[in-house]
C-alpha cells in the first residue's frame, strides 16, 4: 500500500482522469513554484477505475481554478486547511480563459502586439469549443 502523508495547508486535487496529471501540473507552474507536490498516478478507484490525485502544499491563493475548470471540470478540488478539509469544490467549464492558451492564427493581433493578454472565450459548451477573443480563431485541444 502507498501512503502518502498529509498536507497542513493547500489542496488535494481528486478524480483526474488517469494520465492528465502531468498536463495538470505543467498548466498550473508547479514546477515554478516553490511548494511540495505529491503526483499520484494510477490509483485504483471505485468511481473511475482508475484515477491520478495531486497534493500541492501552498497557500491558497497560488491556484487558478479556471485552468483546472478547462482541463477537466470533472476534478474535485479538495482545500485542505490545518490539515483538515475545509471545503470542497467542484469546477465548472470556465465562460473564459486568460493567458493560459494561445493564440495559433498568424494574422491574429496577438501574433503582433505581443503584450496583449491571450484570452479565450467559450463559444460552445457543450463540444467544449474555446475561440479567440479577437480574431475568433477555434482552440484545438489536444
Amino acid at each position: 500500500m502507498l501512503n502518502v502523508g498529509s498536507i497542513k495547508e493547500g489542496f488535494v486535487l481528486d478524480h483526474i482522469k488517469a494520465g492528465k496529471s502531468m498536463e495538470i501540473y505543467h498548466y498550473l507552474g508547479l514546477d515554478k513554484l516553490d511548494c511540495q507536490v505529491a503526483i499520484i498516478k494510477n490509483a485504483k478507484s471505485n468511481k473511475m477505475g482508475r484515477k491520478d490525485i495531486i497534493k500541492i502544499e501552498c497557500p491558497i491563493d497560488v491556484i487558478n481554478l479556471e485552468v483546472l475548470g478547462y482541463i477537466d471540470h470533472n476534478i474535485t478540488v479538495n482545500i485542505i486547511h490545518d490539515s483538515t478539509i475545509v471545503d470542497k469544490k467542484q469546477l465548472t467549464l470556465p465562460k473564459s480563459i486568460k493567458n493560459v492558451l494561445k493564440c495559433v492564427n498568424p494574422r491574429c493581433i496577438t501574433s503582433i502586439e505581443q503584450e496583449l493578454d491571450q484570452i479565450f472565450v467559450l463559444t460552445d459548451e457543450k463540444k467544449q469549443i474555446y475561440r479567440c477573443r479577437y480574431c475568433e480563431e477555434k482552440y484545438n485541444k489536444m
